[in-house]
Formats: structure tokens, C-alpha cells, sequence
């Protein structure tokens, strides 16, 4: 039996064999260092099966984007639904998502337009908050980053992650006001985290316990299953 779709890479750093799983992908890497022997190192690996397949269980579901999905948009229910004619149109009436046109498309359009709707509500609450710091931001845009929720330049540019349409209106505004709190402390100290608590208005504690429980889900949507 061999791990199916395992990624060998040599790292001259690596000082030992490490396994990880790609959260999003669900695809297996073996890192090793430049000079081990490769058939031990495989060998090694497959003795990780079980563990595995138990990290391989508690992935994301995959949610591919078509008529039926229930999408939450800042903390309403949305679901897709087939649209009327031949023209790539899709509307949006608050509890719908209208989608017409071609079906094969339909994932991508819908993806683009979150990502719109995302990157304007994002843009505008960064703009709140940076008026309540004191401060300005460069620009904003969105990506779709796998271990980060947003981040902050030097530059003074804030990048988000655009599933963050798809959280909760409060961890989403916490953070915002996360990001934005860098524009005054690019760490992590104490200050910094006094901040964040004065621009959010609250305890922004339970909106990082909300994403190390429940981000990774967020990465399954518009996914399509293997």
C-alpha cells in the first residue's frame, strides 16, 4: 500500500523526516533531508498511514458552488438558485443567489462575485477603523491565503483573505480591527493587543477561538470534491 498523491521534498535545512498534510488540498508532503535514503524515508511514511487517515478525516468538507449550496454572508443565509434565461447574470435579493446562464460557469462567477463582495465590505470596514485609529491604508485587496486571515505591510496595504465573507460578521470585524491595529504596532505586544480590544469595541478572543476551530471549514467552499 503507498500513500496516494505523496510529495517527496529534500530540504538541505531539514534535520529530520517530517509528514504533513496540506488542509486545503488533503495532499500528503514527506520532508527529508538532502543526503537521507530515500526507500527508508518511504518506508517510514507509510508507517504513518493511520495518522493519516485520521487527519485526512477531520478535513473541511468540500462544498463545490451549485444550485442548493447554503452560503452564510455576513451572518444571513444565502442559497444558490437557478436563474431564468441564457445570460450570465446573477442577482442577489438578500436570501438568493440568482445565477444564470451556463451552468459549467457557475462556479467561477460565483466565486468572483463573493470575492467582490467581499473585497467592498472589507474596504469598508477597514476604512471604520482606521479612521477610529488615527491612521490611513494604502490599499485593500483580498487573496485567498491558506494559514492567514489578513495581513498588514509595512507599506501600509492590508490583505484579507476573501472567505472571510463566509464568517461570522464578528470574527470578520475583529479582524479587520486586527489588521488595521498593525498599522500602529507591527508586533504583537501587549500594546498592540490593547488596541485591537479598543477599535473592535470588545474582547476579540472569542473571534480567533471561533477561526482555530471552525477556519479550516471556510476552505472547503467552492471546492470540488476529489
Amino acid at each position: 500500500m503507498t500513500i496516494e498523491g505523496l510529495e517527496v521534498v529534500r530540504n538541505p535545512r531539514a534535520r529530520r523526516l517530517k509528514l504533513t498534510l496540506d488542509r486545503v488540498s488533503g495532499r500528503a508532503r514527506l520532508v527529508l533531508p538532502a543526503r537521507a535514503a530515500l526507500k527508508p524515508a518511504l518506508a517510514w511514511a507509510q508507517g504513518q498511514a493511520d495518522w493519516l487517515a485520521e487527519q485526512r478525516a477531520r478535513l473541511p468538507e468540500r462544498q463545490p458552488f451549485a444550485i442548493g449550496l447554503v452560503l452564510t454572508i455576513d451572518d444571513r443565509p444565502v442559497t444558490i438558485v437557478r436563474g431564468e434565461g441564457t445570460r450570465r447574470t446573477l442577482d442577489f435579493d438578500g436570501a438568493t443567489l440568482s445565477v444564470a446562464g451556463p451552468l459549467e460557469t457557475l462556479p467561477r462567477r460565483v466565486e468572483a462575485w463573493l470575492k467582490r463582495r467581499a473585497l467592498d465590505l472589507l474596504d469598508e470596514e477597514t476604512g471604520y477603523y482606521a479612521a477610529r485609529a488615527g491612521v490611513t491604508v494604502s490599499r485593500v485587496a483580498i487573496g485567498d491565503p491558506r494559514g492567514r486571515w489578513g495581513s498588514c505591510a509595512s507599506d501600509g496595504a492590508i490583505r484579507y483573505s476573501w472567505r472571510l465573507i463566509l464568517a461570522p460578521r464578528f470574527v470578520r470585524r475583529a479582524t479587520v480591527a486586527h489588521e488595521v491595529a498593525h498599522r500602529v504596532h507591527m508586533d504583537h505586544s501587549p500594546a498592540f493587543h490593547a488596541l485591537v480590544a479598543r477599535l473592535y469595541g470588545e474582547d476579540p478572543t472569542p473571534a480567533r477561538h471561533w477561526l482555530r476551530a471552525h477556519g479550516a471549514s471556510l476552505h472547503g467552499f467552492g471546492r470540488s470534491p476529489e
